[in-house]
């Protein structure tokens, strides 16, 4: 059967089976029984019924609005600039948490280390919602920025991509040695989730994170921009983010048309465009098409080591269900995946007005708390 057959097979098995467990009721696999059993005892939210909000249930409509609908708590961080081996800087953002009653010796305060989307950084609702979670448990957490998108110099001609993990390294190591006595987990959102990805597939056991939870990853890039190119998507949100890196671009463009034909990366139209014009060129990819096979996750999860919970919506337009890795989720004890049939891409919204919480940030605040406070039961998954 050719690959698009297998994948649309997938796509109907998947809908038919949450279909049958109850429409809304979240679908929760995992490689192993043991991760399996924790989630359900230590995270009751995935086996809780997920009802989106009634008013704004479709998937591009939940992903178009939450920017918009959701609260941005008050969060006041500690900027650190961290010096790169090739001469750049990495922007982190802190929020240490001093007022934790639960864990008051910062030596010793558990850390979460937060990873925005493609164009995102510390101030997205998204995270500043994880970080308000992370406070009200008494953890401190830390916001690693890709290169220019937060404001700061670049001081070299390089930005960042999925498939890149040398920055998101020196920030880890960084973290460890400022708190050596600290655990660490981390959390990644959209592009955030497939850097992380990448990296613990990569590294297997040599990495210090405890956990990690990842949301709307993208899991196979060809299937994404595929998805992404359909004449509504790309019209609603392919020319819109391609509009955004494309702006970064411009800000910093005295440094980067040194080394890159900018005002042809200007005329771009859609993310594909972008990539082979740029991101490719700019990580050394022989073709475009090289770089999305290295920047896909799904080629690396069964060499992850570490607990990974991974958080999908099955009408995500992003990460089209298609493409999630179920079979090679099986395949590994380390990790699970919480597949919901609404959400959309970073929305999960659910209540009346979904002001405050959604149901991505229940799934982030149990687990994040299941990892520092009952770790122990997470030691040898296989």
């Amino acid at each position: 059967m050719p690959d698009a057959g297998r994948g649309l097979t997938r796509f109907h098995c998947l809908q038919t089976e949450m279909l049958l467990q109850g429409f809304y009721k979240p679908q929760l696999i995992s490689g192993g029984k043991k991760f399996y059993q924790f989630l359900r005892e230590q995270c009751p939210v995935v086996s809780e019924t997920y009802y989106p909000t009634f008013w704004c249930w479709e998937s591009r409509i939940q992903t178009l609005l939450r920017p918009f609908v959701t609260a941005k708590p008050g969060v006041v961080y500690r900027n650190e600039l961290i010096k790169a081996a090739d001469g750049g800087q990495i922007s982190v953002d802190w929020f240490d948490n001093d007022e934790s009653l639960s864990h008051p010796d910062p030596a010793t305060r558990p850390t979460v280390l937060l990873l925005p989307g493609l164009t995102g950084t510390s101030r997205e609702s998204y995270i500043l919602h994880m970080v308000q979670q992370s406070r009200d448990l008494g953890y401190r957490c830390v916001v690693f920025n890709n290169r220019g998108v937060s404001g700061e110099t670049l001081l070299t001609p390089r930005t960042y991509c999925a498939a890149n993990t040398e920055d998101l390294e020196i920030v880890i190591e960084h973290v460890q040695r400022s708190y050596a006595a600290a655990p660490i987990m981390a959390a990644g959102v959209s592009m955030g989730g497939m850097m992380l990805a990448n990296y613990l597939g990569r590294k297997g056991r040599e990495t210090c994170l405890k956990g990690v939870v990842v949301f709307s990853a993208g899991w196979d890039v060809f299937e994404c921009t595929a998805s992404l190119e359909k004449p509504l998507d790309r019209f609603l949100f392919n020319s819109y983010l391609t509009s955004c890196l494309q702006a970064s671009v411009h800000r910093h463009r005295p440094v980067l048309e040194k080394c890159y034909d900018i005002d042809h990366v200007m005329k771009a139209r859609t993310i594909r465009e972008f990539d082979e014009r740029f991101t490719s060129i700019m990580f050394g990819y022989r073709t475009n098409d090289d770089y999305y096979h290295d920047a896909s996750p799904v080629h690396k999860l069964k060499s992850v080591q570490v607990p990974m919970l991974c958080l999908n919506a099955a009408d995500d337009v992003f990460s089209p269900s298609h493409a999630i890795p179920v079979e090679a989720v099986k395949q590994n004890p380390n990790l699970a995946l919480l597949i919901t049939c609404h959400g959309g891409h970073i929305g999960f919204l659910e209540g009346l007005w979904p002001r405050q919480s959604t149901y991505m940030d229940r799934v982030f605040k149990q687990f994040a708390k299941a990892v520092f406070e009952k770790g122990n039961q997470l030691k040898d998954l296989s």
